[in-house]
């Protein structure tokens, strides 16, 4: 059954290739059935990880560390579950988003927006696979660069000067941010002859060498998270994409390097983790709350505004490194901060994905995101306006919605280890998460005026509806994905999840 896995890379592969050589007025119904085909095959190995444990597949029968072996646990299969259930749901999206972009820009010699976005979009979707299953390095450095890639090319597809300039500039950003990454590799074979994650992790000694790798992997990954203050690529690149686009960016790229990090420090670097080194994250992850919180209350243009708060809870995911790394005279780890953590990531990226697919609609009828011009909307557009307020209340963290259900474990793991800052670091942030959410809520309830609301594609906002609802009912059953978290975890037998498990239970 472990070929599962190697099908979740191969058959978005196919598809990308399929309605490439294909003709393009075919080529959303090839992707579409594609992307169903990854997505169920994403959900079946999250099923048997559950079911079963850890999974392993030695590419060629050749394993580590000769070979490359796809290595498949808890963290891997909820990241994988997680891009199956948003990107199945952001195709559908896209099904009928450019379909609408392509029918009002046709004509004699009009390029298929369609045509070209659906090879892109599965290429993504197959690296974004690899980089959650490889276990090796240099595997991993290659997954990174083809979400670079593939993420750039799919921003180009807005085909106007502004998105050109935001895509210069995260290639750039990317291509940098790669090449320190790689540097750190070079440095770790150099000195352990390996680039097996746990064969190096199981070998690590703190030599300036490997000091070096880390700090050098660690930055450059800092930069494709847009880790506060290194965020400088993302709202301009979120922003200005097309809507289904900014949904891929925000709710799946920019997880895939925080993703791997979290491999790097847990796994490989797992014996230079101090607490002074998650103070250092933690002081950062506040910046991202604070400072994306409030540039987000000052934007006047709704995709901007998302783009910076998707620099915010960018935050409260890194946060779970000062509060998972033993602190204050304790040995343990703290499962609880670390499930916490993660499930924010999941309740995220429903809510984030929802949001944007809700910009999309409201762009399409009315022809701007400028906030001003959405008087009337709840009277309009009312399921992408109710949308966009379900998802704020899980990015909020109001209750039942996932995003308390993270920010709860969060708060809790920040008392129950003396680090109390943090939780009024996330209690501050959600008042923050709420001025602009019903800074944008106001004026789609006030009077109706000019310009006027042109219909949109309703599968396009009940899209964003199910995403958003999704992002709330998360919280009322989270007992399988925390078990699921602490499946194959590097710390899960020193943690202290007997407690958690409990309060999940309840």
């Amino acid at each position: 059954m472990s070929d599962l896995v190697v099908w979740s890379i191969c058959l978005p592969l196919l598809g990308a290739a399929a309605t490439f050589v294909g003709p393009g007025r075919l080529a959303p119904a090839v992707g579409g059935a594609f992307a169903l085909a990854t997505a169920v095959t994403g959900a079946m190995v999250t099923w048997l990880v559950y079911d079963g444990g850890v999974m392993r597949h030695e590419l060629g029968g050749w394993g580590a560390p000769l070979g490359v072996e796809l290595y498949v646990d808890g963290l891997n299969v909820f990241m994988l579950g997680m891009t199956a259930v948003v990107a199945l749901a952001i195709s559908v999206a896209s099904l009928t988003y450019f379909g609408v972009r392509d029918h009002a820009a046709s004509g004699p010699g009009r390029w298929s927006s369609a045509g070209g976005y659906w090879p892109v979009w599965l290429t993504l979707w197959a690296s974004m696979n690899l980089a959650f299953a490889s276990a090796d390095l240099f595997n991993l450095y290659i997954a990174l660069e083809l979400v670079g890639l593939s993420a750039v090319a799919l921003m180009l597809i807005g085909r106007d000067t502004q998105v050109l300039t935001a895509a210069m500039r995260y290639l750039l950003a990317s291509l940098m941010a790669s090449l320190g990454y790689l540097l750190g590799v070079a440095m770790l074979y150099a000195r352990y002859g390996t680039l097996d994650l746990y064969l190096i992790g199981a070998q690590l000694t703190g030599e300036p060498a490997t000091w070096m790798a880390m700090a050098l992997m660690s930055v450059g990954l800092f930069v494709k998270t847009a880790l506060f203050p290194l965020h400088f690529w993302l709202p301009p690149a979120h922003s200005s994409a097309p809507g289904p686009v900014s949904a891929i960016l925000s709710a799946l790229v920019v997880k895939v390097s925080f993703y791997l990090l979290l491999r790097l420090w847990f796994v490989v670097f797992a014996d230079l983790l101090s607490p002074t080194f998650g103070q250092v994250v933690g002081v950062l992850a506040a910046g991202a709350i604070v400072g994306g919180s409030v540039q987000a209350i000052l934007q006047r243009r709704l995709k901007l505004l998302i783009a910076y708060s998707t620099v915010a809870q960018l935050g409260y995911m890194f946060l779970l490194v000062p509060l998972t790394i033993p602190y204050g005279g304790s040995e343990a780890w703290h499962g609880g901060a670390w499930s916490g953590g993660m499930y924010h990531m999941l309740s995220h990226a429903l809510a984030k994905s929802a949001m944007f697919l809700a910009a999309a609609a409201v762009l399409l009828s009315v022809g701007s995101d400028r906030i001003r011009h959405f008087r009337g909307m709840a009277h309009e557009l009312p399921v992408a306006t109710f949308a966009f307020a379900l998802a704020g209340v899980s990015l909020m963290g109001l209750p039942p919605s996932g995003g308390f259900v993270a920010k709860w474990f969060l708060v809790s793991a920040a008392i129950e280890t003396g680090q109390w800052w943090w939780a009024v670091v996330i209690l501050g942030g959600g008042l923050l998460t709420a001025a602009y959410i019903f800074m944008v809520i106001r004026y789609a309830f006030l009077p109706p005026s000019p310009p006027a609301f042109k219909p949109v594609p309703k599968l396009l906002q009940a899209t964003a509806m199910v995403l958003a609802l999704l992002a709330v009912l998360i919280g009322l059953r989270a007992v399988e994905p925390f078990a699921l978290l602490e499946m194959g975890t590097p710390f899960v037998e020193a943690a202290h999840v007997g407690t958690h498990q409990g309060e999940v239970a309840e």
